[in-house]
């Protein structure tokens, strides 16, 4: 029988190797800038065309490269980072692994102008495909200037797979950002399609901070410091009030390498424990200084994964770094004497007759006007015609809705039996029970099916505003919008663009009561956390987004006719058991169960 295994070639090794180290145009970007920075540049441009599908060029004026190192950085496993294995756990480079320029040039159409500073003229090199199509000298800038055409040209599906053009530039953006941050020393600019998106000099830490995300960053700002013998922390944390509702604003470098650690994330998050509301995140930018024989990066090709010798000493610093900062400078917030008290605490526990008839308290509900109490259970209200014909469970009712029957009249008939309940519920008596509404849970509901059937081609109205706001935004969000503008529109948002990352929204859907600027930065947050947290389409995250941002919220005192809006929507809707996100919205006490709690 014949031998049957065989070396692949090497444009097909290269093609196999692009799989892992080059799944987008961001990827192509990242290790091209880290090659740059690798060189000692001083100075990184990036240019893309079309989201990086048609263009990707970095221009660097770094060291360059001599004629035969060109020529052999685009061979596999080539590198001038390491020489024996023992250099792996003294990595201080971005890239160490040679496969990077191989793979990128595998599935592009490649060009590289090189030049080192002793020389006069460098070398330019032009790959299809990993076939090298010409190599001869050039007149060049000092430094190395990369230019990535067609990328993933020759793999159609692969190319295919690739999202639209918001989409893949809002990864090129992030990919900046977090090289950009690593080293404020060196100055970046990023253009897109002719657009200057952004052009930053060397600066304090602070400085580029403020420069990539805004000046709304400039007050948040708090330093963070804390140093060992084993490790040594620095950054910024933000203040608790300008937590978010995403994770996208948090960044752990190691070495000056951005990784991603759910563990040290925890170290942050527990260290701001108590100060933040449930489900927001701080903002912080913090730099781990570490030996790197403590570390293993050679566990992915992205490099963005990194094993510790010594995870937990690494989290305690990091928390008490953070604590500290926080400490320092006075960020926990004072203790707030107007919050509520539970006065009803009591009234959950199991006591018995005797020992509640032992108890001795007074609140504030002996002084409660109990006439108005009376007045909501004087008689017997009439039986709505939602509770007719009704099936019940444990917990959960589920019924066809009466309103959605033709001819319905409507559901509220009796002012007197419902009410609202400790600002958060709203509770409806009848002859057959007494029903518990959650009221945030149901608006949301009522919003959510509402925007659904706007996005499904029936769009909503806009109610105009008299005075147009501006909203500016950082240039990933902005890709953002652009993303989902005709989404938006549908839903009835009116904008347009004024200015770099600058909207001026002119109208808001019609039925939300909030200024134009908080509902579209809040929209905005809330869509990215649940773009994090769940796997749903692009139109019912946003549906779900705008639901949740304008919504009523618990602790939000109602009038009658918001009471009876959420009521009614609530059981015109197609699923009104469940908020979008799962959330029952409603349960039932039967008079039965109510009886049996005071039988004697």
């Amino acid at each position: 029988m014949p031998d049957i295994i065989h070396l692949l070639p090497d444009s097909i090794a290269n093609q196999i190797a692009a799989g892992e180290v080059v799944q987008r145009p961001a990827s192509a970007v990242k290790e091209l800038m880290e090659n740059a920075l690798d060189a000692e540049a001083t100075s990184i441009k990036l240019f893309v065309k079309e989201a990086g599908k048609t263009l990707i060029q970095v221009i660097d004026n770094g060291a360059g490269m001599s004629e035969t190192d060109a020529r052999m950085s685009l061979e596999r496993h080539a590198t001038s980072k390491i020489r024996t294995a023992d250099d792996l756990f003294r990595l201080r480079t971005m890239g160490f692994r040679g496969e990077a320029l191989a793979s990128i040039a595998a599935v592009s159409q490649f060009e590289m102008k090189t030049r080192q500073a002793h020389s006069d003229l460098g070398t330019q090199l032009l790959v299809e495909a990993s076939e090298v199509k010409s190599q001869g000298p050039v007149a060049c800038d000092k430094g190395t200037s990369i230019t990535i055409k067609n990328l993933f040209y020759n793999i159609p599906a692969r190319r295919n797979f690739l999202k639209s053009n918001p989409v893949e530039m809002r990864h090129i953006i992030e990919e900046f950002q977090r090289l950009a941050l690593a080293h404020p020393e060196i100055a970046f600019s990023l253009q897109h399609d002719d657009e200057l998106i952004y052009d930053l000099s060397p600066s304090k830490l602070s400085h580029r901070i403020v420069s990539l995300f805004g000046k709304s960053f400039q007050e948040q700002l708090a330093p963070c410091q804390e140093e060992t013998s084993f490790v040594k922390i620095t950054g910024y944390i933000g203040r608790p009030e300008s937590a978010r509702k995403t994770r996208g604003e948090q960044f752990i470098f190691v070495n000056h390498r951005y990784i991603r650690n759910n563990y040290l994330n925890h170290a942050v998050t527990s260290a701001f424990e108590g100060l933040l509301p449930d489900g927001n995140f701080p903002f912080y930018v913090l730099f781990i200084e570490i030996d790197p024989k403590h570390i293993d990066v050679n566990v992915h090709p992205t490099k963005t994964e990194i094993k510790f010798d010594d995870e937990r000493a690494v989290y305690g610093v990091v928390w008490a770094a953070v604590k500290q900062a926080l400490g320092a400078h006075n960020l926990a917030p004072a203790i707030d004497f107007q919050s509520d008290i539970n006065i009803l605490g009591k009234l959950n526990q199991n006591l018995t007759k005797e020992q509640y008839m032992d108890e001795q308290f007074s609140t504030s509900l002996h002084h409660s006007n109990l006439q108005n109490w009376e007045k909501i259970f004087e008689g017997e209200a009439p039986q709505s015609r939602l509770f007719q014909n009704v099936e019940t469970e444990d917990k959960v009712l589920r019924f066809e809705s009466a309103l959605n029957q033709p001819g319905s009249p409507g559901l509220i008939k009796d002012e007197q039996a419902y009410f609202q309940f400790q600002q958060k519920y709203i509770v409806w008596a009848s002859k057959s029970g007494v029903m518990i509404i959650d009221q945030q849970a149901a608006h949301e509901r009522v919003l959510f099916e509402k925007s659904v059937a706007r996005l499904k081609g029936n769009p909503g109205n806009s109610q105009q505003s008299l005075f147009p706001q501006t909203v500016t935004l950082s240039a990933s969000d902005f890709a953002l919008v652009m993303e989902v503008e005709q989404e938006l529109v549908s839903l009835g948002f009116r904008f347009e663009v004024f200015g770099k990352n600058t909207l001026l929204v002119t109208g808001i859907p019609v039925g939300v009561e909030a200024s134009e600027k908080e509902l579209f930065e809040g929209l905005l947050e809330q869509f990215k956390k649940n773009q994090s947290e769940l796997q749903l389409p692009l139109r019912d995250n946003l549906a779900l987004a705008l639901a949740r941002r304008s919504s009523v919220k618990s602790g939000q005192k109602l009038v009658h006719e918001e009471i009876k809006s959420i009521v009614e929507g609530l059981f015109a809707c197609v699923k009104p058991n469940f908020s979008p996100d799962g959330h029952p919205t409603f349960f039932t006490f039967e008079s039965s169960k109510i009886e049996s709690y005071f039988t004697r």
